[in-house]
Parts: structure tokens; sequence; C-alpha cells
């Protein structure tokens, strides 16, 4: 498929048909709102992007982490379940392990259930861990793989990573593929090194890109308030994007949906969701607080207005 570097505004799906990236690429080296953390990279993002086809629905998954208690969970799902929500997005809770019971028999059909990590292979004797076989059993539809947290404080590797989410989609789960730098990373200009090595191992490991939403999460992001500038995610997505596009395919490229995490709020959301090839949103924090979660996934309005 040839480049596209004209514009048009017909949207199909998740984002228009054609873009032109040359304004944004002008900016596309600014500084962060704090000022000591830029967007550096040796590495530059293609200036063009392929022309997407229809993408599928707009992704927010929430992310409870190790949060909560029965009488506060029996909560959050009452919010959910009064939630007025868009329909033109998948919207998906990964509860803690203890609780996925108490809320896959309470929460809406209208959102799925996730877990937060399984094991890579068969059940048996693991002590800890939990299978893909006992997730699908409970209900779980997803299940999300190589978050930070499991990478830099329990020390899972890329190609650990990469065994687990083959398993996961060999079963059945839709997978969550997490990927982003540390801060000393991006301040030595290697995000998009990092990013490219982290998706190389899911694509070295996986049977096929079908069910698999990736989840850009820059760690210095995570739950400490400061959010990517709109542009600066825009542009990791768009080499996230080219990268599928070189070393995958064309198709998967074009189909794969790109979500972002990292501080996302009620009141970030809406712009984020604005920019092209943002997909949706991995919601750590806010997805506790069950209006302020259903705010962000209302967002896919402003992706709307915006095409």
């Amino acid at each position: 498929m040839a480049m596209v570097s004209t514009s048009c505004s017909q949207f199909t799906g998740l984002r228009r048909s054609c873009l032109k990236l040359d304004s944004f690429q002008s900016q596309s080296f600014i500084p962060h709102t704090n000022s000591s953390i830029r967007f550096s990279s040796s590495r530059k993002a293609s200036r063009t992007v392929i022309a997407m086809a229809c993408t599928g629905k707009f992704f927010v998954g929430g992310n409870w982490k190790c949060n909560g208690t029965k009488d506060s969970i029996t909560k959050l799902v009452s919010d959910l379940n009064s939630a007025a929500l868009e329909p033109d997005a998948d919207v998906v809770v990964a509860p803690p392990f203890v609780y996925i019971d108490q809320v896959k028999n309470s929460l809406t059909d209208r959102i799925d259930i996730s877990a937060q990590n399984s094991w890579v292979q068969k059940g048996g004797a693991f002590t800890g861990e939990i299978s893909v076989e006992q997730l699908k059993d409970i209900g779980c539809k997803w299940v999300i793989l190589g978050h930070s947290e499991r990478r830099h404080i329990i020390g899972e590797d890329d190609q650990f990573i990469g065994k687990k989410a083959a398993y996961a989609l060999s079963e059945g789960l839709g997978v969550i593929a997490c990927i982003g730098e540390l801060l000393q990373e991006r301040e030595a200009g290697k995000t998009f090194e990092v990013c490219y090595r982290q998706l190389k191992a899911f694509a070295d490991a996986v049977p096929s890109w079908d069910n698999i939403v990736i989840a850009y999460e820059p760690v210095w992001a995570i739950g400490t308030g400061k959010v990517a500038t709109p542009l600066q995610a825009q542009e990791v997505h768009v080499a996230v994007r080219d990268w599928l596009k070189k070393n995958v395919s064309e198709e998967v490229a074009s189909k794969t949906r790109i979500i972002y995490g990292g501080s996302v709020n009620g009141s970030n959301c809406a712009e984020l969701a604005k920019q092209e090839d943002i997909d949706g949103f991995l919601v750590g924090g806010a997805s506790l607080k069950g209006p302020e979660f259903a705010t962000i996934v209302n967002s896919i309005t402003s992706k709307k207005v915006a095409a």
C-alpha cells in the first residue's frame, strides 16, 4: 500500500481514512508541561501513515490493580451499572483476582472482565499463579500482560511476557499488551527503541494479532499525575503503528487498536481522545471512580467531533 501524504476528511472506524502529519511533526518534540520531561529520540516516527481501514471500536480498560474491598467494589460496580456509556466503545475492567467472581456476578453485561495477569502455560504445580483456563472458567475475556509493574517490580522479561501472550491467545483470551519506557530511557532518547523491542517480543511469539490491543504506557506517567501531552502520545502511537506495518503487516497495522495509559483521568481524556491514533485508554486510579471512568469511556465523543 502506498504511503499517504494528502489529507481527507472521511471518517471510518476510529480514524479518518487519510491523515497528513506535517503540521504535527513540526511540533513533535515540544517539551512536556513539566519542563524537566521532554520527548526526545534519535529515531523519529515516519512523517506519514498508511490509510486506515475501519479499526473497530474505541477501547477503554480499567485496571483496578491491588485495590478494593468487597464493600468498595460493590459500590463501584453499582456506579458502573448505573452509568450511561457510549455504545461505540468496548469497555473492560480488571479487578483483583479474588474479586473477579463477585464482579462477574454483579456487573452489567455491557462491560467485560479482564484479568491482570496469567500464567505462561496450563495450570499445575505453580504456587501463586492463575492459569488462563481458570480465568476463562470464571468468565474473563481479556488479560493484561506486560504491564510495567510486572516488568520492573516482579522482573518479567520481554520474552516471558511474549510467551504468556501467545498462550493466552491460543486458549481464546484477548490480550491487552502493554509497552512503554522508563523516565531515564525517555530522557536518553530511547523511547522508540524500548517500545520496538517490547513489540518484537510479542510479534515473535503470538500466533495472530486478531485479539490483541496494544497499550502504550510511559512508565514515568503511571500513577504520577504526569501525562504525556496529546502530541507526545500521538507520536509514539504513530511510531508503533508504523512498526507494525513494517514488521508484521499493513493489515495488522491498520486493524490493531493502540490505547494510551498513564494518569488518564476525566479532565485530560477528551484532548487525548482527539488524537488520530489514540484508540482508547488503559486507566488506573481513575477507574476506581465509577462516574469518572464513565467520563473517560464517553470521551469517544471527542474523537467523533475531531473527525
